[in-house]
């Protein structure tokens, strides 16, 4: 397996981060101002950098699950049964924790457009 295999907990940890900074307040003035505080430069990830780095960390763990596979229907010696069931089981629990994210994600977009103005 690769040292790119993202677990069930790296998931679970970036969800609830994610979670905690959408319900944050925001700083006040002094803190946003990094030109105040003399600091040049904040590097800061918006949710659509979170998102799109889970996405292609899920598309790492199907091809690195989907590799493993190929190599053992192959005859690879180097792989084992265990590791392929392994890699295939964490891909498809990043996956459907993805899908929940964006289920949920439609469910709040549909919550905001059908609300009255």
């Amino acid at each position: 397996m690769s040292g790119n295999d993202m677990s069930v907990d790296q998931i679970l940890s970036q969800m609830q981060q994610l979670r905690s900074a959408a319900t944050q307040r925001p700083a006040g003035i002094e803190q946003v101002n990094p030109a105040a505080q003399g600091v040049s430069e904040v590097e800061r990830a918006s949710f659509s950098d979170a998102l799109t780095q889970a996405v292609g960390q899920v598309n790492e763990l199907q091809q690195a699950s989907g590799d493993l596979k190929n190599r053992l229907q192959a005859g690879d010696d180097q792989v084992t049964l265990t590791e392929v069931m392994l890699a295939s089981q964490r891909s498809s629990v990043a996956f459907e924790a993805t899908m929940q994210v964006r289920n949920r994600l439609v469910q709040a977009y549909e919550k905001v457009m059908n609300m009255p103005l």
